[in-house]
């Protein structure tokens, strides 16, 4: 396999490197250029196959550039500041509302898109809540967030498998809790403990799940995103907050080295946030077509197979699902019955002032 132009780059390098263009005038893009045969891709890490770019590559003439971000919150300043300029993204659900209500996206050509077909019809539903008509965005990977733990660890600890948020502040966990280092995720089991909506705008019911999570934080091992795969496989937490996709991969490593531990997922009781990430084109974007060109193709069904394979989150493309495996197919940790999740939101962008609310609170929980 050749080797991409892939690279990982804090959100305050980007952002540095966005305002230097701007602040020179050059109004470059992030190849310094308009070249029609380029395509410049902003994703998650670890959130493609890159067999997969490979062939799109070889498919279209295309060159692809591919950079990656670990949360929204540092991806967003970078297609804010505009000079460095990205083709395609995917963001998340509530991310994208703030992107589309804040001008930074254009509109999709869906004629430049007839895979988007095998898209299901459950995931365009969800896409209506914070993508009104579906225009801006295209679904690419979705799940639940809950909590993963390795059941021989409990065991060790005394400790009953996890069937709540609430445990999470079990005493007996100190050390062994990993959470995620995301703002909206963590408030998620903070709200939902107290019977909130993780889309609360009450600062009093904000103020009490951050008093709640600066009283959990003295038993949390560390807050992590991709970390948290390497941290289970290994043995080094008891639980962890987990995205669902997530699931799949470590189970899978840990019975391929023959460990003498499982490691088990469910869905806090109290409920929890399904999310969606999707493809959307920045309003910049100077590839567009070429950005459809490759939405199209990630949305081809033996494409996203190959995904699925390697990244092991629930694909939301049905003809991707009929070629999996009967026992993945009904893994309902994995696919869940939408229907059946109750107490479940979707993450919405609240607004600015909102935003700044959690984010404050968020720093004097790290702070403390």
């Amino acid at each position: 396999m050749k080797k991409h132009t892939i690279s990982l780059m804090t959100g305050i390098s980007l952002t540095a490197a966005a305002l230097t263009l701007g602040l020179s005038g050059c109004g470059a893009s992030a190849s310094g250029g308009s070249d029609d045969n380029s395509l410049y891709v902003y994703n998650w890490g670890e959130y493609i196959d890159e067999s997969v770019i490979d062939q799109f590559e070889e498919e279209t003439g295309i060159s692809v550039v591919y950079d990656v971000f670990e949360t929204n919150e540092e991806m967003y300043p970078v297609i804010e500041a505009g000079a460095v300029k990205y083709d395609v993204v995917c963001p998340s659900d509530y991310m994208i509302q703030k992107m589309q209500e804040n001008g930074l996206l254009a509109e999709i050509n869906f004629d430049n898109i007839p895979n988007y077909s095998q898209i299901g019809q459950e995931y365009r539903d969800m896409s209506e809540a914070f993508d009104p008509g579906n225009k801006y965005s295209v679904p690419y990977c979705w799940g639940t967030m809950g909590i993963l733990y390795n059941t021989k660890r409990l065991e060790e600890l005394g400790v009953p498998a996890p069937t709540k948020w609430a445990d999470l502040w079990d005493e007996r966990l100190s050390g062994e809790i990993l959470m995620q280092n995301s703002v909206r995720d963590t408030f998620t089991a903070a709200l939902k403990m107290l019977g909130y909506s993780l889309n609360s705008t009450n600062e009093e019911e904000l103020a009490q799940a951050r008093d709640l999570l600066i009283e959990q934080k003295p038993l949390v091992q560390a807050y992590v995103i991709d970390q948290v795969r390497d941290k289970m496989i290994g043995g080094e937490a008891a639980v962890a907050m987990i995205y669902s996709g997530e699931m799949l991969y470590i189970q899978d490593s840990v019975a391929e080295q023959g460990l003498d531990y499982t490691l088990e997922y469910i869905i806090p009781e109290e409920g929890t946030n399904y999310w969606l990430d999707s493809w959307v084109i920045p309003a910049n974007a100077e590839h567009k077509e070429n950005a459809e060109k490759w939405i199209d193709f990630l949305c081809r069904p033996d494409i996203a197979k190959k995904n699925f394979d390697y990244i092991t989150y629930p694909t939301p493309n049905t003809g991707a699902y009929e070629m999996l495996d009967d026992n993945l197919k009904n893994n309902t940790a994995l696919f869940p019955d939408l229907s059946k999740l109750t107490n479940c939101e979707t993450i919405k962008y609240l607004g600015d002032d909102v935003d700044a609310i959690y984010n404050d609170m968020w720093k004097e929980i790290k702070a403390e």
